[in-house]
C-alpha cells in the first residue's frame, strides 16, 4: 500500500453504516462503568479482559458481547458508551454515522428501553453540535429470539419516532433465516422505516435472497456469501443495493481466514455498492480507518478503489439525496485538495 493511499484514507470524509454501539465497548470503559455501578466483573484486569476478546467464532463473540453489555444500567452509561465511539469516529473523519443498537440485549435484563435509547440519542445530538456529525439510529432485532419478541420491541418505536430511523436484524445468523421475521419487517415497511438485515455473513446466499424477497430490505449488512450466486450478484448490482462490509470483523470471526482472501475487491469489480465499516471495533481490533488501511494493504486497493468505497458510504446511506450530494461533493473537494504526488 502506498503512502498516498494511507493518507487518502486518513483524510477523506466518510460515513460508517454498520456499527453496533454495544460492540464499541472498550475494556477500559467497561471497567470504569462497572466500578461506577458497583458491579463485579469476572475479569481481574483490563489485560485479562482483552485476552477474553480472542474468540473463535460468532457465537463465542456474542457470549462475551452480551456479558459486557450487562454493566450498562443507566442513561449516562449508554451516553458514555456512545460518546466514546463518536470521538473515535470523528478522529477517523467520519462525518455521518448510522448506528445499530440492540434493545432486547438490555430490556431482557430489566433495563427500560427508554434508558438505552435516550442515552444513545443524547450523545448523537451532542456529536452533531460539537462535531457537525450527522447520524441515524437503527433499532435491531435479535434473530435468535422470536418474531413475537421482535414485535414487542417494535412497539417502542411509536414512543420514539423522533429517534429511530430504521430497523435491522442481527445476532446468530445460521438457523435463523430472514423469513422468520417476515411480518415485523412488513410492519416496519408499512410505517415508512428504512430496513436492513445481516445476511450472508455466516449464512448462505439463500438468506440474502430471503432478505431481499421477503423482508424487502433497503440494504444488506455483510453480504459476503452473495458472491456464491451469479444471479444474486446481477440482482444486487442492478438494484444498486448497498453492502455494509466489515473486513476485520470477517477476519476475526473466521468468515475469511486471511484478509488477502476478502471479497471486497471482487464486490467492487462486479460493480456492487460495497462500503467499509467496523461492525464491533472494540472486539475486532479496529475502527473504520483501520478497516480501510488493513484491507487496502491486503488487497492492494488503489486510490480509485478507496474513493469509490468512500463515495459508496454516502450513496448507500439513509440520507436524503440533497445531503448525499453535499457529502459527495466534499469527497471530491478533499481529493482535489490533496497533494497526492
Amino acid at each position: 500500500m502506498s503512502a498516498n493511499v494511507k493518507q487518502l484514507i486518513n483524510e477523506l470524509p466518510k460515513a460508517e453504516l454498520h456499527l453496533h454501539i454495544e460492540g464499541t465497548f472498550e475494556p477500559e470503559l467497561m471497567f470504569m462503568i462497572a466500578e461506577r455501578n458497583k458491579l463485579p466483573l469476572k475479569y481481574q484486569s483490563v489485560e485479562e479482559l482483552r485476552k477474553a476478546y480472542d474468540f473463535g467464532n460468532l457465537q463465542d463473540f456474542l457470549d462475551i458481547y452480551y456479558a459486557g453489555a450487562n454493566v450498562l444500567r443507566k442513561e449516562e452509561d449508554f451516553y458514555d458508551l456512545t460518546w466514546a465511539y463518536l470521538e473515535k469516529a470523528h478522529a477517523d473523519k467520519v462525518v455521518h454515522a448510522e448506528i445499530m443498537f440492540d434493545p432486547q440485549t438490555h430490556t431482557d435484563r430489566g433495563i427500560p428501553f427508554d434508558v438505552a435509547i435516550n442515552g444513545i440519542h443524547n450523545a448523537l445530538k451532542d456529536a452533531e453540535k460539537e462535531f457537525g456529525m450527522t447520524s441515524k439510529l437503527i433499532m435491531s432485532f435479535l434473530r435468535h429470539l422470536s418474531e413475537e419478541a421482535a414485535f414487542e420491541t417494535y412497539e417502542n418505536y411509536f414512543r420514539h419516532k423522533d429517534k429511530i430511523d430504521a430497523v435491522g436484524l442481527d445476532s446468530s445468523e445460521v438457523g435463523n433465516p430472514p423469513s422468520k421475521f417476515a411480518r415485523v419487517f412488513q410492519r416496519a415497511k408499512m410505517d415508512g422505516l428504512f430496513v436492513t438485515a445481516h445476511a450472508g455473513e455466516e449464512g448462505p446466499a439463500e438468506y440474502v435472497w430471503e432478505a431481499l424477497g421477503i423482508l424487502k430490505i433497503d440494504r444488506i449488512d455483510h453480504g459476503n456469501r452473495l458472491l456464491d450466486d451469479e444471479k444474486l450478484i446481477e440482482r444486487i448490482a442492478k438494484d444498486k443495493i448497498a453492502l455494509t462490509v466489515c473486513p476485520l470483523s470477517n477476519l476475526k470471526l473466521k468468515v475469511v481466514h486471511d484478509l488477502k482472501d476478502h471479497p471486497l475487491k471482487k464486490m467492487l469489480d462486479y460493480g456492487l455498492l460495497a462500503t467499509v465499516n467496523s461492525d464491533d471495533p472494540a472486539y475486532f481490533g479496529g475502527y473504520v480507518n483501520d478497516n480501510y488501511i488493513q484491507t487496502a494493504e491486503a488487497l492492494n486497493l488503489t486510490e480509485g478503489d478507496i474513493i469509490a468505497l468512500v463515495k459508496n458510504s454516502f450513496s448507500g446511506s439513509m440520507l436524503d439525496e440533497e445531503t448525499k450530494k453535499r457529502y459527495l461533493k466534499s469527497v471530491d473537494e478533499s481529493v482535489n485538495g490533496e497533494d497526492l504526488g
